[in-house]
């Protein structure tokens, strides 16, 4: 009977810390950061959201930086806005407006604006803003782009004023804070920045929370199934790696209408994995290996190409596959059914595609494969 007590005990309190939860405002923050200014904000707006443990932050970029201190944060969809109770929207400062990576992220809500799927939801701004000057025009035109979808826009106001050194450039403004990112007088963002941002975050957090369902949460079906993909891949620890940077004068990834052109050799890591030529300085299964690995670095460029959302891929069209082999040799194919199984594995019925496969005298950077791939998305 004691036994019995005490689980029903941790089953009322698990059910209580389930109802908590579902109580507290879910904000996102949003961001686009070059060097990191941006984020450092968002940080502290976040840890602002969540003082009061009446809300819950998720900060994600709008697209997926090389950055060693962004490369981590998780990429957001367009269609995931509307399934959250506010977003804190930072960017830098380009010329007096938001930079172009969040202008683009924002020129694709265009559905969401038809659908009215951000209206009466609450918003909030900060930036990053270098020498300061044009901070408020950006954070105006920042307004501007929100309140066009109906968003309640959340100023900062006039706090923490009292407790600012005045006796340096400080990026306060009633619009929301910024940080003066390019001046080297102090660590930017500066402890008063910082503060300020945090009060943005606590007061941005109560108004989500009074807010939290007055107005129709929309496109939760799509959100839902880019995470169960996800899902998928981590069930079938499938790990894909960062981004391989170009070599030479060309770009990861080609998008034409609907699709994306991919080329990628066996790089992990930032080496060759198994170099050379099949049958002379590698084994087979080396190269089945390499081609694992050049198959992977296809799959991570084609999620950078869909802002994160393989979801959005509708068919692979075809794989070519290339190997650095002697004359005589003959079992390509066998090789490049590697990649093959990993697409299908991937994206199911979507994944089966078209397929050509041949041998090369030499391959550049001594890979013992590459690969081009094309893909269909949305």
């Amino acid at each position: 009977m004691k036994k019995l007590g005490s689980l029903f005990v941790l089953l009322l309190l698990l059910q209580i810390t389930n109802i908590m939860a579902q109580d507290k405002a879910k904000v996102l923050v949003l961001i686009h950061s070059d060097n990191g200014g941006t984020y450092e904000l968002a940080k502290e707006i976040a840890k602002g959201i969540e003082s009061d443990k009446n809300a819950t932050a998720i900060i994600k970029q709008v697209k997926i930086s090389q950055n060693q201190k962004l490369k981590d944060i998780p990429v957001a969809t367009v269609e995931e806005l509307p399934t959250y109770d506010g977003i804190a929207f930072g960017s830098p400062v380009y010329f007096g407006n938001i930079s172009t990576g969040m202008s683009e992220f924002l020129s694709k809500t265009v559905n969401l604006w038809t659908n009215h799927s951000l209206e009466g939801m609450p918003a909030t701004v900060f930036m990053s803003a270098g020498s300061g000057a044009g901070k408020e025009l950006a954070l105006q035109a920042f307004w501007n782009s929100l309140t066009v979808h109906g968003m309640v826009m959340v100023s900062n106001g006039i706090r923490g004023t009292e407790s600012i050194n005045k006796a340096i450039p400080q990026g306060n403004t009633v619009l929301g804070v910024t940080s003066m990112a390019s001046l080297k007088d102090v660590e930017r963002p500066t402890k008063d920045e910082r503060n300020l941002a945090e009060l943005q975050g606590k007061n941005f957090a109560k108004v989500a929370l009074a807010l939290k369902g007055t107005f129709a949460k929309k496109a939760i079906a799509t959100i839902e199934k880019s995470i169960n993909f996800n899902e998928t891949l981590k069930q079938k620890n499938i790990v894909l790696p960062q981004v391989p940077k170009p070599a030479g004068n060309y770009k990861p990834f080609v998008r034409s209408g609907n699709l994306v052109f991919i080329n990628q050799v066996a790089l992990k890591d930032g080496k060759i994995l198994n170099p050379g030529k099949l049958g002379v300085d590698v084994n087979e299964q080396q190269v089945k290996d390499a081609t694992k690995a050049t198959m992977l670095n296809v799959l991570s460029v084609l999620k950078e190409a869909v802002g994160g959302d393989l979801s959005k891929v509708k068919q692979c069209v075809q794989l070519t596959g290339i190997f650095n082999t002697k004359d005589d040799y003959t079992k390509h194919a066998d090789l490049m059914n590697i990649a093959s199984d990993l697409t299908v594995e991937v994206f199911g019925d979507k994944g089966k595609h078209a397929r050509a496969t041949l041998g090369a005298s030499s391959i550049p950077v001594n890979s013992s494969v590459e690969i081009q791939a094309v893909f269909e998305v949305e």
